[in-house]
């Protein structure tokens, strides 16, 4: 049977060479970067160069880069620091209605200790509405966070028009890259992000490693306390062997960008194209061409997208139905209700990333037997038999 990894939006496949660069760190030059010794200094070189490489990749300071656990906590990080920093100005946030469960659940945490927060709207596309958010801004409003990239459905939204607006109103602006970075190009000062999170996993990275960029003059808060590290402002021993594989990830990603973003928008589009042609009552979700390059997401009517993702499992296929963080989740997805779509087609949800390991035999074959499992799958619908009797009067 084949294996087809089609859910690299969830997690990806950690690269050769950046194992290679990891493995000194885990058992050569294992010493705490924190220690005063000669050992522990190559530790903390191999750290530094490895922030000089992320900031580089970003446009951003070397000392403008902090490492974190993960994109979760960058993003937790971001808001309540913020909201606590700057609380004495307002206690007012804006976010959009698709942002990632870290930024919502974390807003939802303010709203229950005295802040608000406004939830901008987007199109039918999964882009926010730029004058929705500006008309959102007030005289107490702290902080806009608005994502780079939707993890569901990979609307690629407009950063420097975000970031315009905020600087406009004196406004500070976030933004969860988790989805974007080294994906697409990035630059925090063309773009006036003054935060922004992202992961290592999500680029042939190690898990459990992040990183937080907080420009220069931002009066963000520590986080995590418990020791000095991270110029004071994130406690904790650092992950070297994570930190040193999220830089090298980083890196070969940059350095083929281009060319990978050509190979897989070549493969998204003929598998959008097959999937929308072939397969009757099946809809695109997210902008047709402002979405990442690895990125399609479909609804199909009539459809339960766990069942079909068992069937694409027994079949060899690696998909999901929305975010990884809400698998175990019976909701339909709340950006596809965002974006407008009805619970029943939007539980019929099917999303497919793809990476540079992906070939066009792959695409083929996933769609051959999707097209098989969905054509099962209806037949055993009732409503999609109704449909049919009734549109055949």
């Amino acid at each position: 049977m084949k294996y087809i990894y089609l859910d690299n939006a969830a997690t990806t496949r950690v690269a050769p060479e950046v194992l290679e660069a990891m493995t000194p760190y885990f058992t050569e030059y294992y010493g705490n970067p924190s220690s005063i010794y000669s050992f522990a200094g190559t530790a903390k070189n191999a750290m530094e160069e490895a922030r000089a490489t992320i900031a580089g990749i970003l446009g951003a300071k070397t000392e403008e880069i902090y490492f974190t656990g993960g994109g979760s906590e960058s993003d937790n990080w971001a808001l309540k620091a913020t909201a606590e920093a700057y609380a004495e100005k307002g206690k007012h946030i804006i976010t959009s209605t698709i942002e990632h469960h870290a930024i919502l659940h974390t807003c939802e945490y303010l709203e229950k200790h005295g802040y608000e927060v406004t939830y901008v709207g987007v199109d039918e596309n999964g882009i926010i509405r730029l004058d929705e958010l500006e008309q959102a801004i007030r005289p107490d409003t702290i902080l806009i966070s608005v994502m780079a990239a939707n993890n569901e459905i990979g609307s690629i939204q407009p950063l420097k028009e975000i970031g315009e607006i905020a600087r406009k109103h004196g406004v500070l602006f976030h933004t969860d890259a988790v989805q974007a970075f080294a994906h697409i190009p990035l630059n925090v000062d063309e773009m006036n992000i003054d935060m922004l999170s992202a992961s290592g996993h999500k680029i042939n990275g190690p898990k459990g490693i992040g990183i937080m960029y907080i420009r220069k003059g931002v009066k963000i808060r520590s986080f995590i306390h418990g020791g000095a590290q991270e110029r004071k402002r994130r406690a904790g021993t650092h992950n070297v062997p994570g930190i040193v594989g999220m830089a090298k990830a980083a890196e070969l990603a940059d350095a083929k960008m281009e060319e990978r973003m050509a190979y897989e928008i070549k493969l998204r589009d003929h598998l959008i194209e097959r999937v929308l042609n072939e397969i009757p009552y099946s809809r695109l979700n997210g902008d047709p061409t402002k979405r990442l390059p690895n990125n399609a997401n479909f609804c199909f009517r009539f459809i339960e997208g766990e069942s079909m993702l068992i069937k694409l499992d027994q079949k060899g296929i690696c998909g999901s139905s929305g975010s990884a963080c809400t698998s175990g989740s019976l909701d339909p997805s709340h950006v596809l209700l965002a974006i407008g779509l009805p619970h029943e087609i939007a539980h019929g949800s099917l999303r497919l990333t793809i990476s540079q390991e992906t070939t066009m035999d792959d695409i083929d074959y996933t769609v051959d037997e999707l097209k098989k499992i969905i054509e099962q799958l209806r037949s055993m619908s009732p409503l999609y038999e109704d449909f049919v009797k009734k549109n055949q009067k």
